[in-house]
C-alpha cells in the first residue's frame, strides 16, 4: 500500500473515531434534554439557590445538610409564595432532579473536553474540523452560563423563571445538540463518486424543501419553549378545540399586539397548534416528493423515520394537552421533538451530500 493511501485511510479511521465520540456526545446531550424537561415539569428548576460550577458535585450527604439546603430554599420566594409548608422530604425529590441536571451537564463538558484533547494533541483532527469543535466547546460554556441566568429569572419576588431565557436555554441546547449530529454525519457520510445524471436526480429544491424542514422544526421547538415557560400547556385541555372554538378569543389581545405571542397564554398555545399543523402538512408533502424520488435506502429509511416520529409526535402532543400535562407524557413530547429534528437533519444533510 502507498503512503498515500496509508494516509488516506488514517485520516478515514480518525474520522470515524471522531464521529462515534461526538455520536455519544450528542446521545448524553438527547438525555440531558429530556432530564431538564422533566426538571421543569416538575417544577424542580428553582430548589437549587446557588450556583457552585467547580464544587457544586457533591450532594447533600447528611441530614444537617439537607437541612442546610432546604434553609437556603426557604429563603427564596417560590417556598415563600408556592411552597409554603413544604416538608424536608418533599424538598428533597425536587432538589435531585435539578441537581442530577447540574451534574450530567458538568459531565458533558468532561466527556467532551477530554477526548477533545486527545484527539488535538496527536493530530487526529483535521484543520477545518478544529474550529467547529472549539465553537462547540464555546456553546457548551454558554450554556452552562445560560442555565443560571435562567434560573436567576425566578429567585426574585415572582418565583417563575422567564419564558425568553427558558426559550433560549432549550434552543440552545437543541442548537448543540443538531450541531454536533451535523457534524457527525459529515464524518460518517463518505462521499460515493456518481454520474451527473445521478446527481441531477435528487432535485435542488427537494435539497432545499428538507433544510425548510428542518429550520421549521427547530421554531417549533422553541415555540414549545413558550408553551412550557408560561405554562400555556394547562389552559386549555381540548381539541381539536380550544374551549368551545377552533379560533378561540382573545387572540392578540396585548398592545403591543405582537408581544401575545410571547407573553399570552391563548396566543402562544393557540400558535403552537398552528405551527403543529403546518409541521404535519409539510411532512406529509415532503416525503410524498422524497420517496417518489431517486433517493439512497438509508434516506427512505430517514424519511420514514420522519414519519413514524411524526406520528407519535402528533399523538403525544394531544395527550398532553388531554391529560392535562403529565410529566411522562410532556417529557416524551419534548424529546420527541428532538428525535424528528434528528430525522431531519439526517436526511437534509443526505440530500445536501449528494446534490451539491
Amino acid at each position: 500500500m502507498s503512503q498515500a493511501n496509508t494516509a488516506l485511510l488514517n485520516t478515514r479511521q480518525n474520522d470515524l473515531q471522531i464521529a462515534y465520540w461526538l455520536l455519544v456526545c450528542a446521545a448524553v446531550i438527547f438525555g440531558m434534554i429530556l432530564l431538564g424537561g422533566v426538571t421543569r415539569l416538575t417544577s424542580s428548576g428553582l430548589s437549587m439557590v446557588e450556583w457552585k460550577p467547580l464544587i457544586g458535585i457533591i450532594p447533600p450527604l447528611s441530614q444537617a445538610d439537607w437541612q442546610e439546603m432546604f434553609l437556603k430554599y426557604q429563603q427564596f420566594p417560590e417556598y415563600q409564595k408556592v411552597n409554603l409548608g413544604m416538608t424536608l422530604e418533599e424538598f428533597k425529590p425536587i432538589f435531585m432532579y435539578e441537581y442530577l441536571h447540574r451534574v450530567l451537564g458538568r459531565f458533558i463538558g468532561i466527556i467532551f473536553v477530554l477526548p477533545f484533547l486527545y484527539f488535538f494533541f496527536t493530530k487526529r483532527i483535521k484543520a477545518s474540523l478544529t474550529p467547529k469543535l472549539l465553537f462547540m466547546l464555546l456553546l457548551g460554556g454558554s450554556q452552562g452560563l445560560l442555565g443560571w441566568y435562567m434560573v436567576k429569572s425566578g429567585l426574585v419576588d415572582n418565583p417563575r423563571v422567564s419564558q425568553y431565557r427558558l426559550t433560549a436555554h432549550l434552543g440552545t441546547a437543541v442548537l448543540i445538540y443538531g450541531f454536533i449530529l451535523w457534524t457527525a454525519f459529515g464524518l460518517l457520510w463518505k462521499p460515493k463518486s456518481q454520474s451527473a445524471s445521478q446527481l441531477t436526480s435528487v432535485p435542488t429544491n427537494l435539497k432545499n424543501f428538507a433544510y425548510t424542514l428542518s429550520v421549521l422544526i427547530f421554531l417549533m421547538i422553541l415555540s414549545g419553549g413558550l408553551v412550557a415557560g408560561t405554562h400555556a400547556g394547562h389552559a386549555y385541555s381540548t381539541w381539536p378545540l380550544m374551549g368551545d372554538s377552533f379560533i378561540p378569543a382573545g387572540l392578540y389581545s396585548l398592545q403591543p399586539a405582537w408581544l401575545s405571542a410571547f407573553e399570552d397564554i391563548t396566543t402562544i398555545q393557540f400558535n403552537h397548534r398552528m405551527f403543529a399543523y403546518l409541521i404535519v402538512a409539510l411532512v406529509l408533502t415532503f416525503a410524498v416528493k422524497a420517496l417518489r424520488s431517486d433517493i439512497s435506502k438509508p434516506l427512505k429509511i430517514g424519511v420514514w423515520s420522519m414519519l413514524g416520529l411524526l406520528a407519535m409526535q402528533v399523538t403525544l402532543g394531544i395527550s398532553t394537552l388531554l391529560f392535562y400535562v403529565p410529566v411522562p407524557v410532556a417529557a416524551a413530547h419534548q424529546v420527541g421533538a428532538v428525535a424528528l429534528l434528528s430525522a431531519s437533519l439526517f436526511v437534509s444533510h443526505g440530500l445536501g451530500n449528494r446534490a451539491a
